[in-house]
C-alpha cells in the first residue's frame, strides 16, 4: 500500500511510460489480434487500460476532462493518445485533490472496503498485468516487443548478440 503520493507518483511515472512504449508499438492491423476466438483482443485490453482510470472516480477524485470513452477508437494511435491524456488527467486529480493522509482514508471498491493507497497499488498491478498480456498478443501479431524490464530478443538480434533464454 502506497503512504505518500510522491512515493506513487514516481513508480506511476515510471509504469506508464513502459506502458505508452508499449501502446506506441501496436498498429491498427494488430488491434484485432487474440490468443482465441472469444478472447479479448488486442485493441481490447489496451482500450481496458485506459477506461481503468475512469474507476479512479470511485475513490472520490474528480477530473478537469471528459472520462474515456466506452467504445474503443479503431486507431492504434488513438488508444495511445487517449492513454496518455488519461494518465495525465489523473495525476493532476490526485496532486490537486489527495495528500498523503487521503491514502489511509477507506472506500468501497467492488464489494471491498479497501484504503485509497492500497486501491492505487491494485491498479499499477492490474495495469502490468494487462501490459503482460498485451506484449504476448503483440508476439502472436508480428509485432517487435519493446523493452518492458530489460532487453527483449529483438533488442538482443539488434545488437548483434546471441538472445539469451
Amino acid at each position: 500500500m502506497f503512504t505518500s503520493i510522491d512515493a506513487f507518483l514516481e513508480e506511476f511515472e515510471t509504469e506508464t511510460a513502459i506502458t505508452a512504449r508499449v501502446l506506441d508499438s501496436l498498429t491498427d492491423e494488430s488491434l484485432g489480434q487474440a490468443v482465441a476466438a472469444d478472447y479479448r483482443t488486442l485493441g481490447q485490453i489496451a482500450w481496458h487500460i485506459v477506461g481503468s482510470y475512469n474507476y479512479m472516480t470511485y475513490l472520490g477524485l474528480s477530473y478537469d476532462e471528459p472520462l474515456a470513452a466506452e467504445e474503443a477508437p479503431s486507431s492504434a494511435a488513438a488508444i495511445a493518445a487517449e492513454y496518455r491524456r488519461m494518465t495525465q488527467t489523473f495525476m493532476r486529480a490526485l496532486r490537486s485533490q489527495w495528500t498523503d493522509e487521503t491514502l489511509s482514508r477507506v472506500v468501497n471498491m467492488f464489494g471491498e472496503d479497501w484504503k485509497n493507497g492500497a486501491s492505487l497499488r491494485f491498479s499499477l498491478r492490474h495495469e502490468i498485468h494487462h501490459r503482460g498480456q498485451m506484449t504476448v498478443l503483440m508476439r502472436q501479431a508480428g509485432l517487435r516487443v519493446p523493452d518492458v524490464l530489460g532487453p527483449t530478443r529483438d533488442d538482443w538480434i539488434a545488437q548483434g548478440e546471441k538472445p539469451r533464454v
